[in-house]
């Protein structure tokens, strides 16, 4: 997830700050399968983790998201005092209009508490959008009055008060309360007639439960629903968000047009790169595309990472059991043998060296990789023994073998 920090005016003029995270690129001809935008909750921010880890399961399966700060809120201009929910959906409307005249128009909406009831309203202006998805999100924005506690009735007879709103003070005018009181979703949402998905957690309490049915019920088909079952509202476990991208990136796919790679685009058999790895900065988290293919690289938490994904000695351990699991499939296939599954087990270690006379140092280790495979099917002992000689012929298993020379440069 490469972010590229923008910035773009409301409806007022106020700069709103963005990052807009880019797939990873194997070819300069790439382009991003879709654009998404991101409504952040309530009082939240574009940087919230949990919208990080969404935006980074979405770029991983080739869509662009731009997530924003709304007016007032996180690095964006503009006082809070002076918006509602309205400037919520003017800023989502503006949002989109950044993206049409400067990349592409979005196609999917994804909205996080209020922001996935502004998501909900914004949708009928954007024209480009053939997607909708909400998280968490409440049924009218009016449910949002809970929040101000014992100084909702000082807003309504003094006309503003300072509200504590996550643990942050905000002030809050009477005109906000108008605003929310005044405008019904869910007329809105029967007539979005647009593929949506409602995301809610069953023990969420800050938004009940009851809310994700409510939106649910008054949409038409094609919707549908997960549930984040005990995640809390704000995801605040990593888990949660995760998944909460991962399903969110595979259901968008049926719904998202998908655009043709041009005939004169190199693939990955054509171009020098067969594979890019992009490491994210302040992290070692690492996306790796390889052609049509993306998965996700990382370390261990202990270590600094994220653990959103394998290690890179996995990843070669991992190769070195594909290959080995397919080159033995296809010479059973080639005699005809009955092998039902292969199975490759694998271990590696660093270990000192007892006698090496190719060390130079007497404290030198060695990679050590332990390869066990178990073959199922009805093979005699002299066929078991053959397809042990040939799982050392894998082109990988070879390759880790011979004296590979790596080139390096810089670009």
């Amino acid at each position: 997830m490469k972010p590229t920090r923008i910035n773009f005016p409301n409806a007022d003029g106020a700069t709103l700050s963005a990052r807009l995270d880019m797939p990873v690129a194997q070819h300069a001809q790439d382009h991003p399968t879709a654009y998404a935008i991101f409504a952040h909750c309530f009082t939240c921010s574009k940087n919230l983790n949990a919208v990080r880890n969404i935006s980074r399961a979405l770029t991983g399966a080739g869509i662009a998201v731009l997530r924003f700060d709304f007016t007032g809120l996180g690095e964006s201009e503009g006082d809070f005092a002076d918006t509602n929910f309205s400037s919520n959906v003017e800023d989502l409307v503006a949002a989109a209009r950044f993206l049409k005249e400067n990349y592409e128009a979005p196609a999917l909406l994804i909205g996080h508490s209020l922001g996935g009831a502004a998501v909900l309203l914004a949708a009928k202006h954007i024209k480009s959008i053939e997607a909708v998805v909400t998280i968490g999100a409440p049924s009218e924005p009016v449910h949002v009055e809970h929040q101000f506690g014992e100084q909702l009735k000082t807003i309504e007879r003094e006309g503003a008060a300072q509200v504590q709103l996550a643990g942050r003070p905000f002030f809050v005018k009477e005109q906000f309360l108008h605003d929310i009181r005044s405008t019904n979703l869910q007329t809105h949402i029967r007539e979005l007639k647009k593929p949506l998905l409602v995301m809610h957690a069953p023990f969420d309490k800050t938004v009940s439960i009851k809310n994700a049915a409510e939106i649910y019920n008054a949409a038409f088909h094609p919707k549908s629903f997960i549930s984040l079952d005990h995640a809390d509202h704000l995801m605040s476990n990593k888990a949660d968000s995760i998944y909460a991208g991962n399903m969110i990136a595979a259901w968008s796919m049926r719904y998202l047009i998908i655009k043709e790679q041009s005939a004169d685009t190199p693939d990955s058999q054509t171009t020098s790169h067969q594979v890019v790895a992009r490491t994210e900065a302040g992290s070692y988290t690492t996306q790796i595309k390889m052609g049509k293919h993306q998965i996700v690289a990382d370390e261990p938490i202990s270590i600094g990472g994220n653990d959103l994904g394998a290690g890179p000695y996995d990843l070669l351990l991992a190769s070195l059991g594909a290959c080995t699991g397919i080159t033995l499939r296809m010479y059973a296939k080639r005699k005809g043998w009955d092998v039902d599954d292969v199975l490759v087990h694998l271990n590696h270690q660093k270990k000192y060296v007892d006698d090496c006379a190719f060390c130079e140092k007497p404290t030198a280790k060695l990679d050590h990789i332990e390869k066990t495979i178990e073959i199922k099917g009805n093979l005699d002992e002299k066929q078991r023994e053959r397809m042990l000689e040939i799982s050392k012929k894998c082109p990988v298993h070879r390759t880790l073998l011979s004296e590979v020379r790596i080139s390096s440069e810089l670009k």
